[in-house]
């Protein structure tokens, strides 16, 4: 792989650089060669058949060889690009089991990530190479979209549900991502400590995406542009610290945070985590597993699931139960559901 742009296309930083670069060359190439073709015969025929003076023109008749020819070979590759476009799509949406969660809220106009171990950042990505990096996304206003061109992903942060992207970095160093989404621009400038202003908008929501090595330098010896040098682990001890949990004092990771909700919520009234029988179902081994409803169908059990079933639970119920657990909505904040979540994800 290589990280140098060419004209095209910029350089491959993700383990989807080489099968996506491919086949955009193989459907570039090929729009060449027919637009060459296609133009070519056409002025051949302009010079060949052109009108000439005492020459009248006959209609042709059918050429069923060629009519199937022109017919059946576009198809042909039409079936191929489909089944090479979805199988990269598929690889683009099916992140491996053991990928590194990181969420990422979007806003006009900046970018908060949150990191397993509950330390937040701002328009900086932080990610290790050589391991599946999954990307939960939301939006608390409008419609935003993360796009990493060096990875080859896009995907829309919608606000009231998630989405996801993964990516798999190749290389050590720095990577640009951008807002793919016109999210509108500042009525106002903000104006700064030193007297000048500053304007924001969808133009601004850009930032750069740190690879680190597994093993590296200890992050107070970096800074600046250098972040990426240090070590993902060292980064993520010694910069990327977890929030103080205001009741206990202590640091807490999303997870500890929904398990500190669980209890404080009274979810443990109705639901179990070591898989016993109460009013709701167990939250043991729920997550990513497809459960049965009480009108027939069935669900994943998976991020946008227990947000609807937290704030609307009246919606799908869970077969065997009665819909008697109250709505959440307003009385728990986007970063406690998500803490929740964090929490139910690790009971699997």
């Amino acid at each position: 792989m290589n990280t140098e742009p060419t004209m095209q296309l910029p350089g491959q930083w993700s383990t989807f650089g080489v099968g996506y670069d491919w086949l955009f060359y193989f459907i570039y190439w090929l729009s060449v060669v027919l637009f060459v073709a296609v133009v070519g015969a056409a002025l051949y025929f302009v010079v060949k058949y052109r009108r000439r003076p005492g020459v009248k023109s006959e209609p042709t008749g059918h050429y069923l060889l060629l009519e199937i020819g022109w017919t059946v070979s576009p198809l042909i590759l039409l079936v191929m690009l489909f089944h090479w476009g979805f199988a990269g799509y598929v690889s683009l949406t099916a992140p491996p089991p053991d990928a590194l969660d990181i969420r990422v809220r979007a806003r006009k106009w900046s970018w908060d990530f949150e990191y397993p171990n509950g330390g937040h950042s701002q328009d900086e990505l932080h990610v290790p190479v050589g391991r599946p990096v999954r990307l939960i996304l939301s939006s608390e206003d409008v419609i935003h979209a993360m796009y990493i061109p060096g990875f080859r992903v896009k995907r829309d942060a919608v606000p009231g549900s998630y989405s996801t992207l993964w990516f798999e970095a190749t290389h050590v160093g720095r990577t640009r991502y951008f807002c793919a989404e016109y999210c509108g621009a500042a009525e106002q400038p903000v104006h700064e400590a030193d007297g000048t202003d500053r304007y924001t908008g969808h133009f601004s929501m850009n930032g750069w995406v740190n690879i680190h090595p597994v093993d590296g330098p200890a992050a107070e010896s970096v800074s600046g542009e250098n972040t990426w040098r240090s070590g993902w682990a060292s980064y993520l001890e010694n910069v990327l610290r977890a929030p103080i949990d205001p009741a206990t004092g202590h640091e807490v990771t999303p997870a500890q945070w929904g398990e500190l909700l669980y209890a404080r919520n009274q979810c443990n009234t109705c639901h179990s985590v070591n898989g016993s029988a109460m009013t709701g179902p167990t939250w043991q081994h729920m997550f990513g597993q497809n459960v049965d409803l009480a009108d027939g169908t069935h669900v994943l059990v998976d991020e946008n699931y227990v947000r609807e079933s937290i704030l609307q639970p009246a919606v799908k119920v869970v077969r065997g139960f009665n819909p008697v657990m109250p709505s959440y909505q307003g009385s728990l904040t986007d970063r406690q559901l998500d803490a929740l979540i964090a929490y139910i994800r690790t009971l699997r």
